[in-house]
């Protein structure tokens, strides 16, 4: 027999509705920037580390790797408040972007908005394919 039991929601369910995020996913085609931030993993690194900054997010660390001459970078910044993640195909100017917030101590959504923006901006995807997903 299977006997369910209904109760009222616990503390952790409740900071479980607290942390609910918003999570941003882009996929840019067409894109048609400045190549280093299809080819150049330290540029593109550099320039996620500025605009995270620029958005009032925290990075606690970051990591970027390019795939051979002429290949794309895979990227992740690490957020106090979640991650930044990008991946290039520079042959076929395509760009994943990936930007996810939680609102544990604040409200981060104006913040991953203006990240996300910022850098959907620089790629200037002919073709932008955007989600958003709340989380939580």
């Amino acid at each position: 027999m299977n006997h369910l039991h209904h109760s009222a929601p616990t503390p952790a369910y409740g900071i479980a509705r607290q942390t609910a995020g918003l999570h941003l996913i882009g996929d840019l085609h067409g894109c048609r920037c400045d190549p280093r931030l299809m080819l150049d993993a330290t540029h593109l690194q550099d320039f996620c580390q500025d605009r995270v900054a620029a958005a009032g997010l925290t990075a606690v660390g970051s990591l970027f790797h390019r795939f051979g001459e002429g290949g794309g970078v895979t990227g992740v910044v690490v957020l106090a408040e979640s991650h930044l993640s990008i991946h290039t195909w520079p042959e076929a100017g395509y760009v994943t972007l990936d930007v996810y917030v939680c609102n544990y101590s604040a409200n981060n959504r104006p913040k991953a908005e203006q990240l996300f923006a910022e850098l959907q901006t620089a790629f200037a995807p002919a073709q932008p394919h955007l989600h958003r997903v709340e989380r939580g």
